[in-house]
């Protein structure tokens, strides 16, 4: 199984990256604009639709607000297993440090989804962090 590791260096407050990832409903418009296209919840789940025209359907694994970590899965014709995490850290500068990982089978799907989470990691430091005044 692949599983690839994303250290998502954002220059923002670790409160607000947690808001924004926690939101669970909202990718589109907080955490990953560009990126995702839109969100839509059904229960448990979230449709998204990302800029290249991919629909996913994510499933709520857990939230955990004390540890700052949301965990999802994919299931779909593409990908046998898909399971991910992503968990908020502070930096000791202010910063927030964003660990991004996916566990993917096939192996053949690593690649793309490597270059997906790069362009996401990209996304989110845009949305994300601080503007200068």
């Amino acid at each position: 199984m692949a599983s690839i590791r994303k250290d998502i260096v954002i220059d923002a407050d670790p409160a607000d990256v947690w808001d924004a990832l926690r939101d669970f409903g909202a990718l589109h418009t907080r955490l990953v604009p560009g990126f995702v296209t839109d969100t839509q919840l059904d229960g448990e789940a979230r449709i998204v639709t990302f800029a290249n025209g991919t629909v996913a359907r994510e499933l709520l694994v857990d939230s955990d607000d004390s540890l700052r970590r949301l965990v999802y899965a994919i299931r779909s014709e593409r990908v046998s297993q898909h399971s991910a995490s992503a968990q908020v850290f502070a930096e000791a500068d202010g910063r927030s440090r964003l660990v991004w990982v996916v566990d993917v089978l096939p192996n053949e799907v690593a690649p793309y989804m490597d270059t997906q989470m790069d362009l996401g990691a990209a996304a989110m430091q845009r949305a994300l962090g601080r503007k200068p005044a």
